[in-house]
């Protein structure tokens, strides 16, 4: 079972939206803290309504996300796509259909258009922001 699987399972369990955005929430208010000095503008998400920053760097194979958001249901959905690409290689999250994700997880339906594209907006920058820690083959 992926961990999109699983949050599948929790958003079915958890029946009307309501509880759904409570659950995001939660999530985002467990994210761990960004640091102040990591919110600059190339950690800025572009061509979202909330302000979203995101860092990320490679331990063991794998991209670490961090990020934090002004916005507490945005910062949840942030947790969640941070979540999600948990362990995973750059290529993994590369490969990651974020179309597959909304309609797996009804988002699609529930957010708003401006929402929408931001969370478009902010699994974009977690791409370019993994796609810059691939190793280069030919800087060797």
């Amino acid at each position: 079972m992926t961990q999109l699987d699983e949050y599948v399972d929790i958003f079915d369990l958890l029946g009307d939206w309501d509880q759904r955005y409570e659950y995001l929430i939660e999530m985002g208010e467990n994210l761990p803290l960004l640091d102040d000095r990591c919110k600059v503008d190339d950690n800025l998400v572009k061509g979202c309504m909330s302000q979203v920053w995101i860092t990320a760097e490679l331990r063991d194979q794998a991209v670490v996300f961090r990020g934090d958001s002004d916005t507490a249901v945005i910062k949840g959905i942030l947790a969640l796509l941070i979540s999600l690409c948990e362990g995973l290689t750059t290529q993994q999250i590369l490969n990651i259909d974020m179309d597959d994700v909304f309609r797996s997880l009804k988002l699609d339906k529930h957010l708003s258009p401006n929402r929408h594209l931001g969370v478009y907006a902010m699994f974009e920058l977690m791409k370019h922001k993994a796609a810059e820690l691939e190793p280069n083959p030919q800087a060797a």
